[in-house]
């Protein structure tokens, strides 16, 4: 799937300046919660990220509605959905899978859709990563089974006060030069991923073969050979394979390590907390994606979703929450609530062209999601 998804380029400004001449964005106040949502009372299960939801964010939504949050923190994908198979749904009214992964969810059964009545500042998101979900997440014509919550991006971060990109400007290749030999981490199948971007610019790979590869299994896989040969010739280069926020903290701050692909959040955070270390989409273009929040089938506490959904929908408590987990909210004017660090560390991390040369990950597939944990593991086990 060559074409770019419709959120591509989602610079705060221009959306935001967008949504208001629309008059996207609710004429409602900052915090306000509506009567419904704060009559209810009880609890709610979250299957989701496991930094997305800071401790203040859940003590200030617990405050305003009475609601207790049960959080369950996940680091993939996969997780969520073998979370969600194994109890068909059942224990979890939130999960929060990732927008490109709408074909491996539509066989399963497992989401229902929103009513979006009920979601009263539905005006304040992003329009562009709602029409997402209206379009791919659409399961038989029921309306959308997935919602925005936050986007961010994968590049490449580093110690700054160990290591420095040659030229000034990061590359997915900086991750296998020498001189960092045994001092790098990613994770393994998106940075085999950056790593095939990488043999894009040196002749190993044509330019678009990576994108080439969601079309069928045989192009995937004669793309994906050169890949993981190149990356188990060069396995020595990593000292760690994070799977999670905490893991790529503990990389950059316990580990030893000087440069990876990461997540933006993770060492923007770190970066916000006034640790050496930042972030920056290379040259190849940052991956790009939008985690949202998806409805359970067997959700029991309904009214208590929809006054989670209206609460993480408030531009205030969703800004405050990016100081935390270093991410960027899909709510709009959400900015303007982060601290003045935020919005230093977001014109740093994507500099220039940056926002337009993001690489939004395409739609996966459930075939293409097998062949890659193939090469995913035999990379991991040489």
């Amino acid at each position: 799937m060559s074409k770019k998804p419709k959120f591509h380029n989602p610079s705060r400004r221009k959306v935001l300046k967008g949504a208001m001449a629309a008059g996207a964005v609710a004429a409602v106040g900052p915090w306000v919660i509506s009567p419904k949502a704060l009559a209810a009372s009880g609890e709610i299960n979250i299957l989701m990220w496991s930094d997305y939801l800071p401790p203040d964010f859940l003590k200030a939504f617990t405050s305003k509605t009475g609601i207790k949050v049960n959080y369950t923190g996940i680091g993939s994908n996969e997780e969520i959905i073998n979370k969600m198979k194994a109890t068909k749904g059942r224990g979890v009214d939130i999960c929060s899978p990732t927008n490109m992964r709408s074909p491996q969810w539509i066989e399963l059964g497992l989401l229902q859709p929103f009513d979006s009545s009920r979601i009263k500042n539905l005006g304040n998101v992003n329009p562009a990563m709602l029409k997402v979900g209206d379009e791919e997440w659409n399961f038989g014509g029921k309306g959308s089974h997935w919602l925005p919550h936050i986007w961010g991006t994968e590049a490449v971060a580093w110690r700054t006060d160990k290591y420095a990109p040659p030229g000034g400007t990061p590359s997915y290749g900086n991750i296998w030069n020498p001189d960092v030999k045994g001092k790098t981490m990613m994770r393994p199948h998106s940075g085999m991923l950056g790593a095939g971007l990488y043999l894009e610019t040196t002749g190993t790979l044509s330019p678009g073969d990576m994108k080439r590869a969601y079309n069928d299994e045989k192009t995937m896989r004669a793309t994906w050979e050169k890949v993981t040969k190149f990356c188990i010739t060069n396995k020595a280069q990593v000292k760690l394979f994070w799977n999670d926020a905490d893991s790529q903290k503990n990389g950059f701050l316990n580990d030893g390590v000087v440069v990876g692909q990461t997540w933006d959040g993770p060492p923007l955070a770190m970066k916000t907390a006034g640790e050496p270390v930042t972030y920056q989409a290379p040259k190849e273009g940052a991956l790009a994606w939008v985690d949202g929040m998806a409805l359970s089938k067997a959700a029991s506490n309904i009214d208590q979703v929809y006054a989670f959904l209206e609460f993480c929908y408030q531009a205030e408590p969703a800004g405050k929450a990016i100081d935390k987990h270093g991410y960027n909210s899909a709510v709009l004017g959400a900015d303007k609530f982060a601290g003045a660090a935020y919005k230093k560390n977001f014109s740093e991390a994507y500099p220039g062209n940056a926002l337009a040369n993001l690489w939004p990950w395409p739609k996966e597939p459930q075939w293409y999601a097998n062949v890659r944990t193939e090469y995913r593991n035999k990379f991991v086990n040489a």
